[in-house]
């Protein structure tokens, strides 16, 4: 099996479970330097005429200097049987292991951004936004005091999806 371009047109997917229960790693970098993070919180959709995905960063996390520096990201959705290493790239940081070679996963680099081999569905994306979450737009109260304790307020990515891979 190999990962091959698909039209956008003909994506099929659950993003509910897609993006809040399989999960999916956010990757950015380039040979030298690349981290990743596994990501629940996101979406697909489409803005100012584009395919786009967008995902959310805390400022604190090591995946958000590369967000940063790099001008396109890559989001990977896996089967399954990896779900044991996004909880690793979820709760290790980058920083301190080796998350390619703790995983056993295949960075590839034969696109804009890094991806992953075994990833069954791979969005290639282009920054187009980044955009700081204030508290002071929040419309329901309780979502400050319940995911914003440390004042760590997610940065909003969008990107353009300039191509979408799937397992053949």
């Amino acid at each position: 099996m190999s990962l091959k371009p698909i039209d956008p047109k003909t994506l099929e997917l659950n993003p509910f479970t897609t993006i809040g229960t399989e999960w999916m790693l956010l990757t950015a970098g380039n040979e030298d330097k690349h981290n990743t993070m596994t990501v629940s919180w996101g979406g697909l959709g489409v803005l100012w005429r584009k395919n786009v995905t967008y995902v959310l960063v805390r400022p604190q996390r090591y995946t958000m200097e590369f967000m940063d520096r790099e001008e396109y990201y890559s989001l990977c959705v896996f089967d399954e049987t990896y779900k044991p290493a996004l909880k690793l790239c979820g709760t290790k940081s980058g920083r301190d292991i080796d998350k390619d070679k703790e995983t056993g996963l295949t960075v590839m680099f034969d696109q804009e951004a890094p991806y992953y081999a075994e990833a069954k569905l791979v969005f290639i994306c282009k920054k187009m936004s980044k955009q700081k979450m204030e508290p002071s737009s929040f419309i329901d109260s309780t979502i400050d005091e319940t995911f914003y304790k440390e004042k760590d307020y997610h940065e909003v990515f969008v990107g353009d999806i300039v191509t979408i891979l799937k397992q053949d």
